[in-house]
């Protein structure tokens, strides 16, 4: 039997909701907002995750194929799913996701930043913009794991108050809490 996930006792936060804008480190004008459902943002993530660096797929995710990557937003992107894409005028330049895991009301994180968009603070806001998106619609719990060489994605993680809660030989479990259970 599989020993219960923890979770930090002390709430974290408090974290901005989207939509937010900011100028990233390089620049550039970038504005989070949820996914609205539409096809132009749909085939946007398509796009992105099509091209996305092999080098950088974690866990199997994003997968590799179009056909994949459809199949695959096709199920984070459900109605019982949290989703905010960040945008560079019409180009998606980063995605992040609350996945519900079982019916206890907690939800696994997922955050992508395209390439050409990394190391410009990006990932910070729309990690911090996702879980104050997530505490507004009453999440008190996520999770997620990482692989434990992703130095870059440990450390945001950290910063924005993820706790290691288990470590496996690969990777690493981290857990949130974002507000207190009914």
């Amino acid at each position: 039997m599989k020993t219960p996930r923890r979770y930090p006792e002390t709430v974290s936060g408090p974290f901005e909701e989207p939509p937010l804008e900011f100028t990233d480190g390089n620049g550039r004008n970038i504005e989070i907002r949820p996914y609205n459902g539409s096809e132009t943002e749909f085939e946007a993530l398509v796009t992105m995750y099509d091209d996305f660096d092999p080098a950088d797929r974690a866990q199997g995710i994003p997968p590799g194929k179009e056909s994949r990557v459809r199949s695959w937003l096709d199920g984070i992107l459900a109605d019982d799913c949290y989703n905010l894409i960040a945008w560079d005028g019409e180009d998606a330049a980063g995605h992040s996701t609350l996945v519900p895991d079982g019916d206890d009301g907690v939800y696994e994180l997922a955050i992508f930043v395209y390439q050409p968009y990394q190391q410009a603070g990006i990932g910070t806001h729309l990690i911090r913009s996702l879980l104050g998106y997530g505490a507004s619609v009453g999440i008190t719990k996520v999770w997620l794991s990482v692989e434990r060489w992703n130095h870059p994605a440990v450390s945001l993680y950290e910063k924005v108050g993820f706790e290691t809660t288990g470590a496996e030989s690969f990777e690493l479990e981290m857990a949130i809490r974002l507000g207190e259970d009914d």
